[in-house]
């Protein structure tokens, strides 16, 4: 079925169709002519860096003095480098968009695509003695690598600059010159291919001399001139001066094919064209002054003229050329697109395409050619989504989605996952091949970037605006990208208010989450911007983040604020810590003062570290009741208490502390009275309690001194009671206990005088004071007694059936049959009456 539609571009080389897709063309600046420059391009549709050619005459125009110029892919300037360095060697583009430009003494620098320089190494002495000839970037599984040969015939590479230099083998019959020269990547490894004359020498690390691989053409030449490496770094090609192209395995073990260009002048650039569908390449790119020819494996051609000024940018997916006037990139088209639009296609897609459209005209015909491709809808409308993430038109995407869309209706519970995917992804990338976005990505490099690189790259370039859109649109978190812009904001404006008011409108959204205003404090703090630093400070909530930062800054008072607001002592620790490291005694206590929650901190960090410098702070803020507390601690320490009561109680006095004033007075008198009382019995009162005095004194038998200390410090009835009768207990005293008990009513009852005289074994004296406890407690009083027989009466007259079981388990009872019988009648008497 011939369907005309979007076939102008494409070529065939059999059995493959290859197409060409315009990308936007660039505008140049009118000073530019590519056709007297050395250029190279970054891969994924960035930036290229161009420089003056010095093979080639030009009239100088302007300074001259070597200038690098990047520009982005529609021809804007975006940064330039004045070369002030030694001879430049080579120029080539890193995995992150940077500059890595390579001189003669063996010296790499590394710029940002703005012309900024980012750091510069060396391959050490070897290289920088002997001097660089050539020097070549590539890609390796480490980031990216640079490759250098010397004028003595040695190569040297570093996979990345933090990596140290390898030298690789020795070139055998090195007296011959190399005419060409390729970096091959192989897992984890990087060695070199060069051709010399009709041979190909391995360079291989590890090895003490390369290997040489010869006979690789059958048609006569002199020697191998161009090596092209594939993408992948799987396929080889090799060019002789006679125009002939082999191509075949990197290994050199397989050979595609041979092929005489038919030739004479010699080619700028070979590149290997990747497929779209697969990791695989069957052809090559090979341009010429004003021609371009492509060659596969299967030896068949196509070629085209074209501008006298082209350059060759090889992809993952095709390769892209650059010119003075136009920007286009070849691909090998996609099968699933060769399904729809081919001319004469039988393909069920392409049926279905056809059956959108004339259901769209509101033809009959649209449900016979729906009939033709109702068995295989589902593949149809599959291969519909597939190829228009392949597109670039934005009408042809919109074509194939409506026939993707309108298939979908006839199958039954169809998942729209896929479908919703690449639409949303479609718009990510119109929108990066936009002329002022200036990224023209394929659907193929973006998957392999992923969403995340391409953020970051748009952060690079400043599109912050288009970044958290795309971001939203992904379903990504945006508040990175808000911090990169705050970034920018706080190094490029100057008004401290505006920028402030800016950020904190931007990050008041609520869907924004993860933004930490210290980061762009801190960022504000490196740009000498403290005010601005502080005034971000103040919009984060976390203290634990704020106070760092606060103390980097030597904002000390505004770090003791935030830490004590948060209530966290760790941190309030930490900076009183930081603080008394940084600042003088005396400004610290000033600053403190204010915060009760740190000075209390720092004071407990002093008593245990620096008691001189407490009592200072104390005094300082004119603390009387910590002047004291220090006193009393020294005192206690120095075993000097008695001599330091009145200061320390003046302190309590001053402080308004009437109670513990009062004690300091009490605990002197008491102090002097028991130097007294140690030199009136011949023992030791010194720094008793009072109990423990009041104690002693009723053992000494001196109840008159005791009832003093009772009356002068009012010592409670109940307790002096206590003291007493223990007194008289531990020295036997039944008699002087008997009439105490007498001499008047117990304030503390006359269960203690039955503990006492238990104590003691003292059952018979026990006995005279049952009689005068507790009801409720005589039976239990009897029973530790063993008045057994009493205990059963008391029991009975107290109707308490509970201690008569209790009684009837002591073995006692159990052996008297007496008192067995009593009990047992009691109990029945009880349990009758119930």
């Amino acid at each position: 079925m011939p369907i005309m539609y979007n076939t102008g571009e494409w070529f065939k080389v059999r059995p493959d169709y290859y197409r060409k897709v315009e990308l936007d063309a660039p505008d140049w600046p009118m000073d530019l002519d590519l056709e007297y420059m050395q250029v190279v391009a970054a891969p994924y549709g960035g930036p290229l860096a161009a420089i003056r050619d010095p093979l080639k005459l030009v009239p100088v125009k302007g300074s001259s003095r070597p200038m690098i110029r990047i520009f982005d892919t529609t021809g804007r300037e975006t940064g330039h480098v004045l070369w002030n360095h030694g001879k430049l060697i080579a120029m080539g583009w890193s995995d992150t968009e940077e500059l890595i430009c390579v001189q003669e003494n063996a010296k790499v620098f590394v710029y940002d695509m703005f012309g900024i320089e980012k750091e510069s190494y060396t391959f050490g002495d070897e290289a920088s003695v002997t001097k660089i000839l050539e020097a070549k970037v590539f890609q390796s599984s480490v980031g990216t690598g640079v490759a250098v040969l010397t004028t003595s015939g040695r190569v040297f590479l570093k996979h990345n600059s933090n990596k140290t230099e390898r030298k690789l083998p020795d070139i055998p019959n090195s007296h011959v010159d190399c005419t060409c020269w390729e970096i091959v990547t192989e897992g984890r490894n990087s060695y070199c291919l060069l051709g010399r004359e009709r041979e190909i020498i391995k360079l291989f690390p590890g090895e003490t001399v390369g290997t040489i691989k010869d006979n690789l053409f059958e048609k006569p030449h002199d020697r191998i001139i161009k090596i092209s490496v594939s993408y992948n770094h799987q396929h080889l090609a090799l060019y002789t001066n006679t125009g002939l192209l082999w191509l075949g395995s990197v290994d050199m073990r397989q050979k595609y094919c041979e092929f005489d260009t038919g030739r004479k002048d010699l080619p700028q650039q070979i590149e290997w064209i990747m497929n779209t569908d697969n990791t695989e390449s069957d052809a090559v790119v090979i341009s010429y002054p004003s021609f371009l020819l492509i060659v596969n494996r299967n030896a068949d051609r196509s070629d085209f003229p074209h501008d006298p000024s082209m350059f060759l940018v090889a992809e993952m997916d095709g390769v892209r050329i650059i010119t003075q006037s136009s920007h286009e990139m070849i691909q090998r088209l996609p099968k699933c697109v060769e399904n729809i639009f081919a001319v004469n296609s039988q393909e069920p897609a392409s049926y279905l395409f056809e059956a959108q459209k004339k259901f769209e005209e509101k033809s009959y015909k649209s449900d016979e050619y729906l009939s033709m491709c109702r068995d295989k809808i589902g593949l149809s409308v599959n291969q519909c989504i597939e190829a228009a993430s392949y597109e670039f038109c934005t009408e042809t995407q919109k074509s194939l989605l409506r026939t993707a869309n309108f298939g979908k209706g006839f199958i039954h519970g169809h998942n729209p996952d896929e479908y919703m995917r690449i639409m949303r992804i479609l718009r990510v990338l119109n929108t990066l091949r936009h002329e002022k976005i200036a990224m023209p990505l394929t659907f193929k490099q973006f998957s392999h970037l992923n969403p995340e690189v391409i953020l970051s790259r748009l952060v690079f370039r400043k599109h912050y605006a288009v970044a958290i859109q795309v971001a939203k649109h992904l379903s990504l978190p945006e508040s990175w990208i808000l911090e990169h812009w705050a970034y920018h904001k706080v190094m490029n404006d100057h008004n401290d208010n505006e920028v402030a008011r800016r950020i904190t409108e931007k990050f008041k959204n609520p869907s924004v989450e993860g933004i930490s205003f210290c980061n762009i404090a801190e960022k504000a703090h490196q740009n000498g911007r403290d005010e601005l630093a502080i005034k971000l400070l103040e919009l984060e909530p976390r203290a634990s983040l704020q106070v760092p930062l606060l103390l980097k800054m030597r904002k000390f008072d505004r770090a003791v604020a935030s830490a004590t607001q948060s209530g966290d002592t760790e941190l309030i620790t930490t900076v009183l810590l930081e603080i008394k490291m940084n600042m003088m005694l005396t400004n610290l206590q000033m600053t403190i003062r204010d915060h009760p929650l740190a000075l209390s901190m720092y004071k407990k960090i002093m008593r245990d570290t620096n008691r001189a410098a407490l009592y200072g702070i104390c005094n300082g803020v004119d603390d009387q009741k910590a002047i004291a507390e220090y006193h009393f601690e020294n005192a206690i320490e120095s075993e000097g208490l008695e001599s330091n009561l009145s200061l320390i109680g003046n302190s309590y006095t001053q402080g308004r502390c009437p109670v513990e004033a009062e004690l300091c007075a009490e605990t002197s008198r008491m102090l002097k009275l028991q130097k007294t009382l140690s030199s009136k019995h011949n023992i030791d009162f010194n720094g008793l309690s009072i109990h423990n005095t009041i104690s002693n004194l009723l053992k000494l038998g001196d109840l008159k001194e005791a009832e003093k200390i009772k009356n002068d410090y009012k010592v409670p009835d109940r307790r002096f009671w206590w003291l007493r009768i223990l007194a008289m207990a531990e020295f036997s005293n039944w008699d002087q206990l008997e009439k105490f008990a007498k001499s008047k009513k117990s304030p503390i009852g006359y269960e203690p005088f039955v503990e006492v005289c238990l104590k003691h074994q003292n059952k018979v004296e026990a006995q005279k004071y049952i009689p005068r406890c507790r009801e409720t407690r005589k039976v239990h009083w009897y029973m530790q007694t063993e008045l057994f027989e009493t205990a059963i009466d008391c029991a009975y007259e107290q109707r308490d059936l509970h201690s008569l079981y209790e009684l009837k388990k002591k073995d006692s009872i159990l052996n008297d049959h007496n008192l067995l019988d009593k009990l047992l009648k009691s109990i029945a008497q009880l349990e009758s009456r119930k």
